[in-house]
């Protein structure tokens, strides 16, 4: 036998019906949200009848408040319903009384999105060593310590190596994959490509590298594109020649300055500088104060690395070298500062 809350639930459920309907026919929502007010509200029918069950016998309580539950959130549904169709009528009335059609294309132009400034660079450079006669060759970032140090004749005890200067990232099993690292510099590539291809070979290696490094002229990510050229006969002269026309080429004549250096990968070594374009060589933030700007590094490739690479290191010679694309931007667009190439920041992008 129903309880009297229940059987009042019928009642109420047959009047919300009614009212509903003529609710619905009405011109205007004003119907539906005093329907809403008198049923659902503070003081509506459903919600009042929901506060009785607690006056309800105690074995009748559970079963009723679940049924008025169910109920209230049947009818909120319909009228919910009800309201959402309003809602579209109205709106397309709106949009049929204008003589607007919103279906045209805007007047303005829609604005066209643009090539970052450091892959404009990278296209850039990649064409003027394509010409030269190097191939393009990528590789992963996440890479082996191995191949990113060990083949590349770097001591294990070497700097570059410990936790402050490089990324290293954790391997599901060490044993099986040795340790792994965001890759320094892309080098690596350069193993790899050796390895699979022997000599004679000539490619460049554009991509993403990663090191703990933060100033004015640093970023802990930033671009670089080594290249490497092994064959029998190929010299310093060679590798001081391919540069310096890359440089004239893709900056115009300008004062070109190589230091000795050292890298574990190579040897002799050298560092590449070019004046600085922020101070005319006066001296400044960017440049250290020096009056010019470290570009690359560059140097003849240690025997050691191509014998590691199984390349016959007694009758094979060859050069390697490593531009830093971020700095040539800056140089490129007077940028002062590394970090604006990375900020996401659209209107420093458009000026340039």
């Amino acid at each position: 036998m129903k309880s009297a809350a229940l059987t009042e639930l019928d009642t109420l459920k047959a009047e919300f019906a009614i009212s509903l309907t003529a609710a619905e026919a009405a011109s205007d929502d004003a119907e539906l949200q005093r329907l809403r007010s008198s049923f659902f509200g503070p003081k509506g029918k459903v919600t009042l009848l929901l506060r009785s069950v607690g006056q309800l016998p105690a074995e009748e309580r559970p079963v009723a408040g679940k049924v008025i539950n169910q109920v209230r959130q049947e009818l909120e549904g319909q009228l919910v319903l009800v309201l959402s169709r309003h809602e579209e009528l109205a709106r397309k009335a709106a949009l049929s009384s204008h003589r607007l059609d919103t279906t045209l294309p805007g007047r303005q132009p829609v604005p066209m999105g643009a090539v970052h400034p450091v892959h404009r660079v990278v296209a850039r450079m990649t064409e003027l060593f394509v010409r030269m006669g190097f191939e393009v060759a990528t590789g992963p970032e996440v890479e082996l310590d191995e191949l990113n140090f060990g083949a590349l004749n770097f001591p294990d005890d070497h700097p570059a190596r410990d936790m402050q200067d490089t990324f290293f990232v954790r391997a599901p099993d060490e044993r099986s994959f040795g340790r792994l690292l965001l890759r320094t510099h892309t080098s690596p590539v350069q193993v790899r490509q050796m390895r699979a291809e022997g000599a004679p070979i000539r490619i460049i290696a554009p991509g993403r590298v990663y090191r703990c490094d933060s100033d004015a002229s640093h970023s802990p990510m930033f671009h670089q594109i080594e290249g490497l050229w092994v064959e029998e006969g190929v010299s310093f002269a060679h590798l001081k020649g391919v540069l310096t026309s890359f440089i004239h080429s893709f900056f115009g004549e300008r004062g070109v300055r190589f230091r000795p250096s050292f890298f574990p990968f190579v040897e002799p070594g050298a560092e590449v500088d070019i004046g600085c374009v922020f101070c005319g060589g006066k001296g400044c933030r960017v440049c250290k104060h020096t009056g010019w700007m470290e570009i690359l590094g560059a140097g003849m490739v240690h025997p050691n690395v191509l014998e590691a690479c199984g390349i016959d290191a007694e009758k094979n010679t060859g050069f390697a070298f490593g531009v830093g694309v971020d700095r040539i931007a800056m140089q490129l667009y007077g940028i002062d500062d590394l970090k604006h190439l990375f900020t996401s920041d659209v209107r420093f992008l458009e000026s340039l």
